[in-house]
């Protein structure tokens, strides 16, 4: 029988994890305003929380498979429940960034572990459900994001897009300890070396990402050097292990890899579209930050809809081809967003926003049971870790895209950003479709 408590616990958990990534993207324009920061260098406080997150999600994957999803879980949702609190006490442009950095780990430990505990509430002819679930949740909380600050701005000031999370994220750690249960653990000692070498080769990947994207050379370079460094210097410390920290064996799955290739350009479309969505309507359209996120809604309306369809919909059609028609799509979309009149009504936003989210919701529930059920059993703590990677890596370019496009051409680079992301929407509907080819035998 399906524990109701733990699966309430679970989803209530991803949702204030994924809801908060997204506050913050569409809460720019106030927090930059508030601090006296520009917008792009208050695009650092996304970026800050992307580092910790995708930094300490294999590691914490891998942790987790050895020490219990459970523990590695409920510490997680108490390191995020203290980073919200110091969120929303921050003064300063740094001291939020650090209180952000610091509450990716607690996002991190949640992410990775999440998937795993669903497939152990499911049976497995079930357990497509059950992520279809996960999936659905985690993208209509990412996109519902700018309504939620449109509704908290009208009221009051930015500090309590975080504040306002903590009710909920102790009732989450409240259910959490009483429903969610014991996973198998397997019979292999962590690697501290080799977790710590993972973290900081990301850490030196996204820097180089980050200071691409506000065109710092010398940064840049050094963060990919070191990127390099310790990705080598991992890879031969697990040469010949069954189970690495990075988990490149699982790579060695075409189906497993490509569906992780499909993951990371569909959601740099989804991080891109709503952090530059918030300055198209309040810079080129001039319609208030309030107004800005009330127009958004109509993408986490047709997700929620259509995550629920896909979900079962991949129970009888391939995920490459759901893929590759949601996210052409989304592609669409894009386009129709691009080329919107230059006095735009409400309607004339809402359905071209409502067409990406059908697409994105087509997509994103039968990827997520595609790479899910490619790995071993035994490896669901590495696949849960890969998966919210692929995610959280994919939004963190999207972002860097956008500051990328506003750091070169100013506030052209609005236009030119939704653009980019029709290319990258298409380029993801390729990914997918390869999965229907030998080359993914």
């Amino acid at each position: 029988m399906l524990n109701t408590r733990a699966l309430i616990a679970l989803m209530l958990s991803v949702a204030m994890v994924t809801i908060d990534i997204s506050l913050t993207s569409t809460a720019i324009p106030a927090i930059a305003a508030s601090l006296n920061a520009s917008p792009a260098s208050t695009i650092w406080v996304i970026n800050s929380y992307y580092l910790t997150v995708v930094a300490s999600l294999l590691p914490l994957g891998a942790l987790g498979e050895i020490v219990g999803h459970r523990r590695v879980f409920l510490i997680g949702m108490v390191v995020f429940a203290i980073g919200a609190l110091a969120s929303g006490l921050s003064d300063s442009l740094m001291a939020l960034m650090a209180s952000r950095g610091f509450q990716g780990v607690g996002a991190a430990a949640v992410s990775a572990t999440t998937p795993a505990l669903i497939k152990s509430l499911y049976p497995p002819e079930k357990i497509g459900r059950g992520l279809g679930l996960y999936a659905m949740v985690v993208g209509v909380a990412f996109t519902a994001g700018p309504t939620t600050v449109s509704a908290v701005l009208s009221l009051t000031d930015w500090p309590w897009l975080y504040l306002g999370t903590l009710p909920l994220v102790l009732l989450a750690i409240f259910l959490a300890r009483k429903g969610v249960p014991n996973t198998p653990r397997a019979a292999r000692a962590f690697d501290p070396i080799a977790a710590v070498l993972c973290a900081l080769m990301f850490v030196g990947l996204l820097t180089a990402i980050s200071n691409a994207s506000h065109l710092n050379p010398i940064p840049m370079a050094l963060g990919a050097a070191a990127a390099l460094l310790f990705g080598y210097t991992l890879a031969q410390r697990e040469k010949g292990k069954a189970a690495p920290v990075l988990a490149l064996d699982l790579f060695r799955i075409r189906l497993f890899a490509l569906s992780s290739l499909t993951s990371i350009t569909a959601f740099i479309v989804q991080a891109l579209v709503f952090v530059v969505l918030p300055l198209l309507f309040t810079i080129n359209l001039g319609f208030t930050e309030v107004q800005a996120g009330l127009l958004i809604t109509p993408w986490p309306a047709a997700l929620a809809v259509m995550n629920g369809i896909s979900g079962r919909l991949s129970e009888h059609i391939k995920p490459g081809v759901l893929g590759a028609i949601g996210m052409t799509t989304v592609a669409m979309g894009l386009v129709l967003v691009a080329t919107l009149p230059t006095t735009p009504s409400a309607w004339d936003i809402g359905w071209r926003l409502a067409i990406c989210g059908v697409g994105f919701g087509l997509f994103q529930s039968p990827n997520m049971v595609a790479l899910m059920n490619s790995a071993p059993k035994d490896r669901s703590g590495s696949a849960g870790g890969i998966l919210a990677t692929s995610r959280l890596f994919g939004q963190s370019v999207g972002a860097a895209a956008v500051a990328l496009c506003l750091s070169a051409f100013g506030n052209d680079g609005i236009e030119i950003a939704l653009w980019v992301g029709v290319a990258v929407s298409a380029t993801s509907a390729t990914v997918s479709a390869i999965r229907l080819t030998k080359l993914a035998q």
